[in-house]
């Protein structure tokens, strides 16, 4: 899943602020039990959520089923290897892990896989502010007095990191505890009816500082995403000190799971109906022309809404369900990933990475692997995501090269090839990540994991930690238990 770091620079003002206590929010690992009675369970897609779920419920002794619409697990785990040359590889989806989501941790530890850093600690990263060009040393802060956008003398001095304390730390301290029962009836709540602009400007925010502490996600005019999801996310990331990835490719986790669970899954089964009544439920998948049902008494929904929304369901579900899975938002990220026929930046002493005020974040996806070639990255999200994905490849190559060689003039010369992924275009996607709009938070999100029936629902968009693979795991265990508790 395309787990998001939603605000690049927010994270550097708050890994020390005293806001926050030190509880890492992750679900523990604990094995299901095995005195349940033995049940049919289906679950519905294959990504880490139904991944994990059909794992713990396989060792507790449950009959699991898994239907998957792809011929691949992981959904939006995908890390792309062709068409690059040298073995070079680099993330379509997920990329990033925090060192403090515990359970992403412990399952990579499980399975024997090795985690690597995803930022690169040499050279400089570059930005492109204004239609400036600023070096800036791996891991440190922007200089604000190099950027050329309209501040006050006290928000230069501040740097960003004292800009998002000023005007962001009191707020996150102020939202309470996620995970807590109540957490969206109490003070959290004021948070959700506008976006982050909105509330920086009522803070008295300079439009320079507004514009800077957007990025690189949006723009003042175009965030669409709720300020309380803004606040949760930035509450987690001030406990984070690094984020990492899988040697290899992220894609290496999910593939370990279904190691495990081959016999159980059926790939290039896209399910269509699901029926359920008093005794039993049904899903039924369509194939070859032809259609299957398979019959189970659970069933673990674990399926992006923008999916679900096109699968029949009898009876319908409750009309605040039914609401959240036709309304609530997602991302509509794009990533263009470049590959270069040398690392031509690195001789300039910059480590590919940077971020520009189109607004855009660049990625070195291999400044870790072997070989003289190298993969850019860039990463759109929201607005300019959902522009770029609708062009042509043509078109959307053209543009991206455009705007990367901005940053690291002589890209053309260079230039190879490209693969470009549009989150929003992929039929068993439908987005990159559930983004609640202001207002959704405590409207559709709400409740968005109790389970109707028969049917239990998982994924990142029913978890704490949407857009993550750890908001995956921990929505997939939950569903799992739910599952072993009414089968006891």
């Amino acid at each position: 899943m395309p787990i998001t770091e939603r605000r690049t620079f927010l994270k550097l003002a708050l890994l020390a602020a005293p806001v926050i206590g030190t509880r890492v929010w992750s679900s523990p690992a604990r094995a299901l039990s095995s005195e349940a009675r033995k049940k049919r369970i289906v679950i519905v897609g294959a990504g880490l959520a139904g991944l994990v779920a059909g794992y713990e419920l396989t060792k507790s002794g449950q009959d699991v089923t898994i239907l998957e619409a792809q011929l691949r697990p992981g959904g939006r785990v995908q890390t792309i290897r062709e068409p690059f040359s040298d073995a070079l590889y680099a993330e379509a989806g997920a990329a990033r892990i925090p060192d403090n989501h515990e359970l992403t941790l412990r399952y990579i530890k499980h399975f024997g896989l090795t985690l690597v850093p995803f930022y690169p600690k040499q050279k400089d990263r570059v930005f492109l502010l204004g239609g400036k060009r600023i070096r800036v040393p791996a891991g440190a802060d922007l200089d604000l007095s190099q950027v050329p956008l309209v501040m006050t003398p006290e928000e230069r001095r501040l740097g960003m990191s004292g800009l998002a304390k000023k005007y962001m730390g009191e707020a996150i301290g102020q939202i309470g505890d996620p995970t807590a029962p109540d957490w969206l009836n109490g003070p959290a709540k004021a948070y959700d009816n506008l976006n982050m602009a909105e509330y920086l400007k009522k803070q008295g925010a300079s439009e320079g500082a507004i514009r800077l502490l957007e990025l690189p996600v949006a723009t003042p005019e175009d965030d669409p995403a709720s300020l309380l999801w803004d606040l949760r996310e930035s509450r987690y990331e001030s406990h984070e000190t690094t984020r990492y990835k899988i040697d290899g490719g992220n894609d290496l986790l999910p593939k370990a799971f279904a190691a495990k669970l081959a016999p159980i899954i059926r790939y290039g089964c896209p399910v269509v109906r699901i029926e359920q009544d008093s005794t039993k439920i049904r899903a039924t998948v369509a194939q070859a022309g032809t259609h299957h049902t398979f019959e189970a008494d659970r069933l673990i929904c674990t399926v992006p809404f923008p999916v679900l929304r096109k699968v029949e369901i009898s009876p319908n579900l409750s009309d605040t369900k039914r609401k959240a899975i036709d309304e609530l938002a997602y991302d509509t990220i794009t990533r263009v990933v470049l590959q270069c026929r040398t690392r031509y930046w690195e001789k300039d002493g910059y480590n590919g990475f940077g971020v520009s005020d189109l607004p855009q974040e660049i990625w070195h996806a291999s400044f870790d692997q072997p070989g003289t070639r190298g993969l850019l990255v860039s990463y759109m999200y929201f607005a300019l995501g959902q522009r770029v994905g609708a062009l042509s490849e043509e078109d959307r190559l053209a543009f991206v090269a455009r705007e990367m060689n901005k940053l690291h003039p002589g890209l053309v010369d260079n230039l190879e090839g490209h693969f470009s992924k549009v989150w929003a275009a992929d039929p068993w996607a439908g987005g990159a990540a559930a983004i609640p709009a202001p207002g959704q938070m405590r409207t559709l999100c709400a409740g968005i994991e109790n389970p109707e029936g028969r049917v239990h629902f998982a994924g990142e968009h029913t978890s704490h930690w949407t857009g993550w693979m750890q908001g995956a795991l921990e929505s997939g265990l939950r569903a799992a238990r739910e599952v072993t508790d009414a089968v006891s």
